[in-house]
């Protein structure tokens, strides 16, 4: 089935077109007409089924642009979902011009305040520093008709139900709630009763098929070597390694890094704008191995990830559930390895009982040594499915903003000036006190940049530069 099936603005079909998006998933079917048609639901759908979207467009295909204030609120129990989903947003919405606004902690809360009093369509945001804002009356939440909780689950397990329902206090009654989850239990079913009006059911269960998993039985003194024959034997291009702390991700990355392999590491300890420079170079195919706490399995977007390995038992079979997740993703198949000590085997036992498998722990005969080489950097970068949209798309950067009375239709004006250059070329602009940002769209950005730089804007000399970010 195709996306114009139920979406029918052209703007985001464009977009879809240019992310090479052309057939819905299966949660993307079941999903887009119930909100679309002004339904609550309860969606169990794993990572990598395309659920983000799922929420996205039938919200995009809805926004009223000229409305300044927010109509959408996302909920998301991470910073780096925050920013994944805000990108979702971004992309499907370029063209239909949306400004989103991501809200988090250990960000200035003086610079959301910011983007908050300026038009945004939709916010995506931790319920902590939600929370916060809509305290302090930095925005109008009562327009907000829809409220997405996407990851509820993990947002229930770091404790913030009583957030989420003092954030349900600030909204209209008339809202579209839409609860996300990749396991259902008793507190999922209890929020949903608190929030949700007569919802639907949607439950997709076709990643579990799409996932070969297998358990191998290992002492825990031998762990790294079995990990090195599963690496050898297997051949990742793209491979997370998946342990419980951050310090067993630190001794299985210097181990793997000590013997030339291409590794990177990822986990709470670390800075987060490192945490994001490591994904994202992960997700361009940069490097092979990704060795991580559970920070990475909570909703990152990456599209195609050949092999898991649960280095250590994972403590619950629901953090089992969303590290394996990671692989199989939008109809690609995955495998996922577990390796089990006589210490984990309780854990192991749980695993398996939950998911009715009938799995033998399997052994592996180890070498004395291997060849390495066949896990050096990837020759291959992985595709990268935004290059055509970002090519399409330039962020110029302004040095002149509020303080020197710059508004948006000063910059539209100047714009709108210059030969070729037809309204719908303008993207979104943000004004910021001492700085202006605007999107130049449909591949127009060099012939925008090379009259800005020679052209007064409001009377005042301006220097105009593509943006860093």
């Amino acid at each position: 089935m195709k996306f114009n099936t139920f979406i029918h603005d052209v703007r985001i079909l464009k977009a879809l077109d240019a992310l090479g998006f052309h057939d819905l998933t299966s949660v993307q079917q079941n999903t887009i007409p119930v909100l679309l048609d002004n339904k609550d639901c309860i969606v169990q759908s794993k990572t990598g089924s395309g659920k983000t979207a799922a929420y996205a467009l039938p919200i995009l295909e809805k926004i009223i642009i000229d409305q300044k204030e927010p109509q959408a609120l996302i909920l998301a129990p991470t910073r780096e979902l925050v920013l994944q989903i805000q990108e979702t947003f971004d992309h499907l919405g370029v063209y239909k011009k949306i400004k989103t606004v991501a809200v988090f902690g250990k960000q200035p809360f003086a610079i959301q305040k910011e983007d908050l009093s300026q038009r945004c369509h939709v916010i995506i945001a931790t319920p902590g520093r939600l929370l916060e804002h809509l305290k302090e009356h930095t925005f109008d939440s009562t327009k907000i008709q829809y409220l997405i909780l996407d990851e509820a689950d993990e947002m229930l397990g770091l404790n913030f139900y009583q957030d989420i329902l003092q954030i349900i206090e600030y909204l209209s009654d008339s809202r579209i709630n839409c609860l996300l989850s990749a396991t259902i239990n008793d507190s999922i079913e209890s929020l949903s009763k608190d929030i949700l009006n007569d919802p639907i059911w949607i439950i997709n269960n076709d990643q579990a098929d799409q996932i070969d998993q297998s358990f191998y039985y290992t002492k825990m003194e031998e762990k790294v070597s079995y990990l090195l024959h599963l690496l050898v034997k297997e051949k990742p291009e793209s491979c997370i390694v998946f342990a419980n702390t951050r310090q067993m991700v630190d001794e299985i990355y210097e181990q793997l890094q000590s013997r030339q392999i291409s590794v990177n590491k990822i986990h709470g300890g670390m800075l987060q704008e490192d945490r994001l420079r490591q994904m994202n170079t992960f997700k361009q195919g940069e490097f092979r191995i990704l060795v991580s706490t559970d920070v990475a399995a909570r909703g990152i977007d990456i599209q195609k990830v050949d092999l898991i390995i649960n280095y250590e038992v994972p403590n619950t079979f629901w953090i089992y559930i969303h590290r394996i997740g990671r692989s199989g993703r939008m109809k690609n198949k995955g495998k996922a390895i577990t390796l089990v000590s006589d210490q984990e085997k309780e854990k192991y036992l749980e695993i398996i009982d939950k998911l009715n498998l009938l799995e033998d722990l399997k052994t592996i005969e180890l070498q004395n040594e291997y060849d390495l080489s066949c896990l050096s950097k990837p020759e291959r970068q992985l595709e990268d499915k935004t290059k055509k949209l970002r090519k399409d798309i330039t962020k110029l950067y302004i040095n002149a903003g509020k303080s020197k009375k710059i508004r948006a239709k000063d910059l539209v004006g100047a714009i709108m000036s210059i030969d070729e250059i037809e309204f719908d070329d303008i993207g979104i602009i943000q004004i910021q006190e001492h700085q202006s940002y605007v999107d130049i769209l449909n591949g127009k950005g060099k012939i925008v940049l090379e009259v800005l730089q020679n052209k007064k804007i409001k009377n005042k000399s301006v220097r105009v530069e593509v943006a860093n970010h």
